[in-house]
């Protein structure tokens, strides 16, 4: 075997460490990307020789009068005989500086979903306007697609200008045209170029049929365009793929890292059982690595046998991703059947799949205004804001954030088509998102209150009791709900109706659609509010027990239940106790970071000013407790 040249060799070591851009090309119908990207291939010998034969053949069995560059990318039959791009085609090239992957995507409006889905992966998207006919729809609609998708390089190349003289003018106005638009879009680096893809006029080289264009040509722009730095190498995310285990000696786990940087000796968090361990092993493709960095492949070992599976995700523990069920989400909409809201999809998150419905629909956009339009459904090629519920929580960032934990699609599991591209945008649908004219729509003129027949003193002689309502606020770990079951237990004892609301209980179920900002802690407590008020009107006593941390929402609570029935119990426990006792590691959770917005440690509580009981669990047992609330009871006659 000849050894391999010098000079060889070190162009091979230059090429392997070359970085890769991938690109989409998207545009009108005919506006000529087959055409560009063929051109691109060819001038830059990204042909092999059979490839160009094949083209050259195939553009004398079509007539074509030339070469016809667009016969590399439309391979499909359909695609040669119309002309027209109808599937993502790829295309690997490379050039001394840099490898490429360019995705060719149709035209159509028809094709959107297939444009999505060659620009969800690109680093840089190609617009081509036809010099002719100027800025059309489909130019519109795919630059908002890519600024959606958080492409944050565009070209806008202007093609055909052979077309209309090289004309200087014709290329200014279309810029001017362009701008105003492109200006609203999330693309922070747009160029553009004015090009012939036909005739090869500044693809490679510079053109000099437009002396007037101080700009580079496009591939020198592709070659040196600065995008290693979109890439997200803070956050470490790296969803187990697959569990490795060759032999009883080995046990590691797969995976692609979404983001961030992994190494050797890392103190590691694991999701979603929140242990901690370190990291022992990072394992490459053939050898031993220190660290793993965005994109790579790896397989890691960790220092304790902790039971982990696919789905599970590695972080570090100060920076761990949203840990959520609800998720509010940007969609395109890519199945022919209509979005169904309430019906079940599955969600691929990562490498999660699970169980998920759509449970609002806030809007949908005109795509060539930005404007938003009010929508019970989507259909094929819609974009619109949704509330999508999952079965199970994920673990994810917003996709401005994390292009690979943002992200998701949507499958139909009866025909496991992809219904749906979803992109993150903010955790949780909060009250404060909530449009005005949406608040507004959900209200009735033609809703009248009904009464019966029995009266409130008809429930209280066959109940013998009046019906109040206990209202039992306090910090987490204060002993509220310990305290509302031992009162019911009493008080059904001694043969009264009465029952508790307690704060988990509900979240599971009536308000298991609510967060935990004040938004939503101000609506879970007057939704039970509105509970205990029925309930005190079926003539039972009621007790709750949440953390009710605003004056204010417990004010709102006292006027939806009437100012005699409520009775406000405080739980008087120092804060130090509480986090003492923390028998749920909530506390603990708290002070790691792992959970926000948590009472008594980075949220507020403001204790009652006035409570017509306050209760000390620390002081007395809780025996006692219930029995003294019990015995307030029976001294304001309630039974």
């Amino acid at each position: 075997m000849k050894p391999i040249p010098a000079e060889v060799e070190t162009l091979l070591k230059e090429n392997s460490k070359a970085d890769l851009l991938r690109i989409s090309t998207a545009g009108s119908v005919d506006d000529g990307k087959s055409t560009l990207i063929g051109r691109l291939l060819y001038e830059a010998n990204g042909l092999y020789e059979d490839q160009l034969q094949a083209v050259q053949k195939d553009s004398a069995r079509y007539k074509r009068e030339t070469l016809d560059l667009s016969l590399v990318m439309d391979g499909l039959k359909a695609e040669r005989e119309q002309g027209i791009t109808i599937d993502v085609a790829y295309r690997y090239f490379s050039t001394p500086k840099r490898h490429f992957i360019v995705a060719d995507t149709p035209g159509h409006e028809q094709y959107t979903r297939n444009m999505v889905t060659g620009a969800s992966t690109s680093d840089l998207a190609i617009v081509l306007i036809d010099a002719r006919q100027g800025v059309l729809i489909q130019s519109c609609r795919h630059a908002f697609i890519a600024s959606l998708l958080g492409i944050k390089h565009m070209v806008v190349a202007i093609n055909k200008m052979d077309l209309v003289d090289y004309s200087e003018d014709v290329f200014r106005r279309i810029v001017q045209d362009f701008e105003p638009f492109t200006e609203k879009l999330q693309i922070p680096d747009m160029v553009y170029i004015p090009i012939s893809a036909l005739q090869g006029d500044n693809v490679v080289a510079k053109s000099s049929r437009m002396p007037w264009f101080d700009g580079t040509p496009l591939l020198h722009y592709l070659e040196n365009v600065h995008f290693l730095s979109d890439r997200n190498v803070i956050d470490l995310r790296f969803p187990v793929q697959y569990v490795l285990r060759p032999d009883k000696d080995f046990r590691g786990y797969c995976g692609r890292l979404a983001s961030g940087v992994i190494r050797r000796g890392d103190d590691i968090l694991v999701l979603p059982s929140q242990r901690t361990t370190q990291i022992r092993s990072i394992v490459g493709y053939e050898e031993p690595l220190r660290s793993a960095t965005v994109p790579q492949s790896v397989t890691v070992t960790l220092e304790d046998e902790i039971d982990l599976s696919r789905g599970d995700m590695l972080v570090h523990p100060a920076n761990i991703p949203q840990i959520r069920r609800e998720i509010e989400a940007m969609l395109v909409w890519m199945d022919q059947a209509p979005l169904k809201p309430g019906q079940v999809y599955w969600i691929k998150h990562t490498t999660q799949l699970i169980k998920c419905s759509i449970t609002h629909i806030s809007y949908r956009v005109d795509p060539e205004t930005l404007r938003r339009q009010d929508a019970s459904n989507l259909n094929l090629n819609d974009i619109g804001r949704v509330t999508v519920q999952c079965f199970k929580s994920i673990f994810c960032d917003e996709y401005t954030k994390n292009r690979q934990t943002g992200s998701f699609i949507l499958i139909d599991p009866m025909t496991h088509a992809t219904a749906a591209a979803g992109m993150i945008i903010e955790r949780g649908r909060l009250s404060c998102n909530v449009r005005p004219d949406e608040k507004q729509a959900v209200k009735s003129t033609f809703i009248h209150r009904q009464t019966g027949t029995v009266s409130p003193l008809d429930r209280a002689q066959l109940l013998r009791q009046l019906p109040a309502t206990l209202w039992l606020t306090g910090l987490s770990g204060s002993g509220k709900s310990t305290l509302a079951y031992e009162i019911e237990r009493q008080l059904i004892a001694a043969g009264h109706a009465c029952c508790v609301l307690d704060g988990d209980n509900v979240r599971h179920g009536l308000n298991r659609d609510l967060g935990f900002s004040p938004q939503d802690r101000s609506e879970n407590i007057r939704r039970i509010a509105e509970v205990a008020k029925i309930m005190n009107e079926a003539g039972l006593l009621v007790i709750t027990a949440f953390i009710s941390p605003y004056r204010e929402d417990r004010q709102q609570a006292r006027r939806i239940i009437g100012e005699e029935p409520f009775i406000e119990v405080f739980m008087d426990t120092p804060l130090e106790l509480c986090e003492a006792r923390d028998t749920k590691g909530l506390y603990a959770k708290a002070r790691a970071g792992l959970i926000t917005q948590f009472t008594g440690i980075n949220a507020p509580y403001e204790p009652p000013e006035n409570p017509a009981l306050r209760i000390r669990t620390d002081k007395r047992p809780v025996e006692l407790c219930a029995a003294a609330i019990c015995d307030h009871l029976h001294e304001k006659e309630y039974y």
